[in-house]
């Protein structure tokens, strides 16, 4: 009788241990939330935002996981994107400004409840036909966002040197700035959240440049990294003229430094605010030679020898990177506007260092509301055929 139960007792043992064994081996059942949804918020952009919304359905993403909020248009930007959207992806809010605009409609849709990652894009924008399979396959849950790779869309001189400029920032910058963990922006084209950090930034954060300010939530809270999908390519629409341009880097410019005096950038020991007070370090010291220390040997040395062999070191230097960029991007036409492009360089720069003058030392422009309007009028249409992978 002991005996028989001592077996009976080692039968039920190994009964026990393979069954164990066996439920080791079964998987945990995946999350049945879908992995990624687009949110796009649109302020009078009937011209742009049906082709932006095709965009995004023939580059992978199905209609019924992407979201339109209307920012109190005065056009039929809610009319054109419910008529290629399910009517119920798309809400019209008050006049907000882009980040709370993202807030209510977030809130509203449930978002960071019913998805995994969430991706924001420009109602002026484009995809690669493969962008969002490359960016779902892409995409690891370690980081706490993730970005594209950005390109301009065929357009005017301004959309030719941004071709130079951003070209240099993707290639050299970005690769970089995710290599220290140190990027400053995630750019409003493509811009992906993990939803849990989603939910813990603030998007509606009253800055001038809502994408800026959130990048650097994302470090002074230590939420995580940000990953770079060069594979994933999106297209931003560019102004058409000198004085557009010229408003917009303004804006950005005066977001940023707003950004950096709210989160008191370059008063901490840690990466992100060693590169952007080098970067800034970089610009103050690039002026102070061109308006200073070359002027000044020109004068003490009576000859304009000098002024004349730093300029064309310059050029040149601007030059082979402008050939670069066009061999790199397939955009001959690139080289042709060379002599705009190193005009629009010296813009950009002469904007930074008015905005550093306005914002850091003269204290204007560090609150806003968060709005701005859209000049309808820089808007143009891209066919479709001119956006390739």
């Amino acid at each position: 009788m002991k005996l028989f139960r001592r077996k009976a007792k080692t039968q039920s043992v190994n009964v026990l241990r393979r069954a164990v064994k066996k439920t080791s081996k079964v998987r945990a059942p995946r999350t049945s939330k879908p992995m990624l949804c687009l949110l796009i918020s649109a302020h009078n952009e009937e011209l742009v935002i049906g082709n932006t919304l095709r965009s995004a359905i023939a580059a992978g993403m199905k209609s019924e996981h992407i979201y339109v909020v209307d920012d109190n248009s005065a056009d039929l930007t809610s009319a054109i994107a419910k008529s290629i959207l399910p009517p119920g992806n798309v809400i019209r809010v008050q006049r907000s400004g882009k980040g709370l605009a993202i807030t209510k409609a977030a809130k509203r849709f449930k978002l960071t409840e019913c998805y995994r990652w969430i991706h924001i894009a420009d109602a002026d924008g484009a995809f690669a036909p493969n962008y969002f399979s490359v960016f779902r396959k892409a995409l690891r849950v370690k980081n706490a966002a993730a970005t594209g790779y950005v390109r301009s869309l065929p357009g005017k001189r301004v959309s030719e040197y941004r071709v130079f400029e951003y070209t240099v920032g993707m290639e050299i910058h970005r690769r970089l700035q995710v290599l220290l963990n140190v990027v400053p922006v995630i750019p409003g084209p493509t811009s992906c959240f993990r939803a849990d950090v989603f939910a813990a930034v603030d998007f509606d954060n009253k800055s001038l440049t809502e994408d800026f300010d959130v990048t650097m939530q994302l470090h002074r809270k230590k939420l995580g990294s940000v990953q770079f999908i060069p594979n994933a390519v999106a297209y931003t629409q560019d102004p058409k003229t000198l004085k557009d341009y010229t408003k917009q880097i303004t804006r950005w410019n005066r977001g940023g430094l707003q950004s950096i005096v709210r989160y008191k950038i370059g008063r901490r020991l840690s990466p992100i605010d060693a590169y952007i007070s080098y970067q800034i370090l970089q610009n103050l010291i690039f002026f102070a030679s061109y308006l200073v220390w070359i002027p000044y040997l020109a004068i003490t040395r009576h000859s304009t020898t000098v002024v004349a062999g730093a300029f064309v070191v310059d050029v040149f230097v601007t030059f082979i990177i402008t050939f670069l960029t066009a061999s790199r991007t397939k955009r001959w036409d690139v080289v042709s506007a060379f002599p705009q492009i190193y005009m629009f360089r010296w813009v950009s720069l002469l904007v930074f260092l008015r905005a550093f003058v306005e914002v850091i030392l003269l204290r204007k422009f560090r609150h806003s509301d968060g709005r701005w309007e859209n000049d309808t009028t820089r808007r143009y249409v891209v066919e479709p055929a001119l956006v390739t992978d």
